[in-house]
């Protein structure tokens, strides 16, 4: 009888430990599950645009006054978490370094550090153009090795189908860019006409700010576009219809921001939207941050 009843007591205990550590570990799996809903719920309102697949950053040329390392500190401060790389700006400051397809190895290595010390994604690089098929195909090298999905770019009509042929070979999108007219391509028209027959990861950089200033309305130019719009430098200008025009806080101006937000999520689009604020060069940090949240309320 003694033994029997200690054999139930041990039992009993066994069996109270069990439920403990269940319970515990219920505990713990529901606090996880507590802690990870709320850092989701706190990303989704720190960078609403995620959810519709929308990478919103910077083109590095914002802060071309200075250093890569200082515009990435700049773009962290102004609420952004990706960069657009543009050819020529000191790698950092006071360096004979210049961002590009050009950075040696150790340059290279440096962008990348530089980049994952402030928790910012390279995603695109531009505006660039290559004067034969060896230096694209060096540009097309440097975007594989640094994470680049998009390459920004004015070609002559004469490599269109080099950039074709590297664009499947490195499964890399080239996303064709317009400046004010008269330049190359500053007409969807003449974009749409550039891409057709050619590889289905060649599309548009658009500019919405430069059509604006060539006096074309950018939401009708999207939609001229549409399921070729790879990537957006966005800006908002104080007057229309006028090279002249400088920048403003996004949403003050003349573009039309809302309806150009509309019109990108009806096309679903998908891609990185670059902050090109040209103005107050010396201290636009603000500007941007200011830009970026209010687009953000406007989504």
């Amino acid at each position: 009888m003694k033994l029997q009843n200690t054999m139930l007591q041990a039992a009993l205990v066994a069996m109270l430990a069990w439920t403990t550590t269940a319970c515990n570990n219920h505990s713990s799996s529901n606090k996880e599950t507590e802690e990870t809903t709320d850092t989701t719920a706190a990303v989704a309102a720190s960078y609403p645009e995620e959810e519709l697949g929308w990478k919103l950053g910077a083109q590095a040329y914002t802060f071309r006054l200075f250093s890569f390392e200082e515009a990435l500190h700049k773009i962290k401060e102004a609420g952004l978490q990706h960069v657009e790389m543009y050819p020529g700006q000191d790698l950092t400051k006071g360096s004979s370094e210049k961002t590009g397809h050009q950075l040696n190895a150790e340059g290279r290595k440096k962008a990348k550090e530089l980049l994952s010390e402030h928790g910012i994604t390279l995603n695109a690089y531009g505006v660039v153009d290559g004067k034969d098929e060896a230096e694209w195909r060096q540009i097309f090298d440097f975007a594989k090795e640094m994470g680049i999905q998009v390459v920004v770019c004015e070609p002559k009509e004469a490599h269109l189908d080099i950039l074709s042929k590297l664009c499947d070979e490195y499964n890399i999108k080239v996303a064709i860019h317009n400046h004010p007219e008269p330049s190359t391509y500053w007409d969807p028209a003449i974009v749409l006409k550039a891409i057709e027959g050619r590889s289905d990861k060649m599309g548009a950089a658009a500019d919405v700010g430069h059509w604006e200033r060539s006096g074309l309305n950018p939401v009708e130019s999207l939609k001229k576009l549409e399921g070729k719009v790879f990537h957006v430098h966005f800006k908002d200008l104080n007057v229309a219809n006028d090279k002249a025009a400088h920048d403003v806080h996004w949403g003050t101006g003349v573009i039309g921001m809302p309806q150009i937000i509309e019109e990108l999520k009806r096309q679903q689009f998908k891609g990185m939207i670059s902050a090109e604020y040209e103005h107050n060069w010396e201290n636009n940090t603000g500007d941007v941050k200011a830009s970026v949240e209010k687009f953000r309320q406007a989504l």
